[in-house]
């Protein structure tokens, strides 16, 4: 027990710690117990965040007064969002529907590849293994069948709520920027009169998180219509689809990219086959994928995220089985929130022995 409490008072031998982890506690909990009944509310916040940089980027450059810089950015956001809900996502549906029903004829492609296998290497493969891969993957597809029918079913009902969300969402960001200050300043008076060090761990956390998402969005725009233009040029079947899921898989790092790469060749094989646009494809997705780990990932993250791949993983596993996507999408800005609590976290300084 002496340990146990020598290292209690080690840690929390200054009021600002105590301070703090009261504060951590109490937004964790409200997460944890309340996330989702207020989700509508933390994602208006989470965007209003993300789109303050913006207004205060046309505040310094261009002088805009506060109330015209926020009617500015909330008028863009709403063009962009309607775009994603009118442009992008009817376009994908309708990819992702015709993907569906060319299903069948792959399956059989498949099927027939596999069973040639035995006659073209028979010293290392039987038909009897053939055939029971076939009746596996058979299995596999049933269940990913019903699971699919299931998940429509949910979709459906959900669908009011997701009406509710857009109304509601896109109000709350906009009160969100309007009245920051306002916000602000009755937050504040629930606070102590001395909490600096969750304001030094607040400035780093901004520094880090707001330059992260910012840059993953330029990121996840730019591979999106450079790979959307590759495949098209190329003459790719679903491009639009398959350049989104590429698009999207920069959230995960590493394992995203590995992830994504099955689909694109799937679909490139059985449109083309073992032929010279199929390697040219290839290709050209991995000069992409190359282009985006060792040149726009560095330009765009240079001075953030100074986290060791283990953590990176680490913290995608432990925060997206918290969350789902969302906390996938912001594994890395939690993992440095983590990060900058841990390194301004208050330390005795050692006293030498006489």
């Amino acid at each position: 027990m002496k340990i146990i409490s020598d290292w209690f008072r080690r840690l929390f031998n200054d009021p600002q710690a105590i301070i703090l982890t009261i504060m951590l506690a109490l937004g964790i909990s409200v997460v944890l117990i309340m996330g989702r009944d207020l989700a509508p509310v933390l994602a208006s916040m989470v965007i209003a965040y993300l789109l303050e940089g913006v207004v205060q980027l046309l505040q310094r450059r261009l002088h805009l007064p506060r109330w015209l810089a926020v009617v500015v950015v909330f008028v863009l956001f709403i063009a962009f969002v309607l775009f994603l809900l009118f442009g992008l996502l009817p376009l994908a549906s309708q990819q992702l529907t015709q993907l569906v029903q060319q299903l069948p004829n792959m399956i059989v492609k498949g099927q027939n590849l596999l069973l040639s296998l035995p006659a073209l290497y028979p010293e290392f493969i039987t038909e009897a293994q053939v055939l029971e891969v076939i009746n596996a993957i058979r299995a596999e597809i049933a269940t990913w069948g019903q699971k699919a029918l299931s998940w429509s079913l949910a979709a459906g009902i959900g669908f009011i709520t997701v009406i509710v969300y857009l109304v509601l969402a896109p109000l709350l960001v906009f009160f969100f920027l309007k009245d920051k200050e306002l916000i602000l300043d009755w937050l504040h008076g629930f606070l102590p009169r001395d909490h600096t060090l969750g304001q030094q761990v607040w400035r780093e956390v901004d520094r880090q998180m707001g330059n992260y998402v910012r840059g993953k969005f330029m990121e996840i725009m730019v591979v999106w219509i450079a790979t959307f233009i590759a495949f098209t040029t190329m003459g790719l079947q679903f491009a639009m689809l398959l350049a989104l899921m590429v698009g999207l898989s920069v959230i995960v790092p590493y394992i995203g990219a590995v992830v994504v790469t099955v689909p694109v060749a799937l679909v490139a094989f059985f449109q083309w086959g073992w032929s010279s646009e199929f390697l040219w494809l290839l290709g050209v997705y991995l000069i992409i994928q190359g282009l985006d780990g060792n040149l726009l990932v560095p330009l765009l993250f240079s001075e953030v995220v100074d986290l060791h791949p283990i953590a990176i993983i680490v913290a995608v596993l432990v925060f997206g089985g918290l969350w789902g996507f969302w906390g996938v999408f912001f594994a890395i800005p939690l993992a440095t929130v983590v990060q900058s609590i841990l390194k301004a976290w208050p330390r005795p300084v050692p006293v030498a022995e006489p």
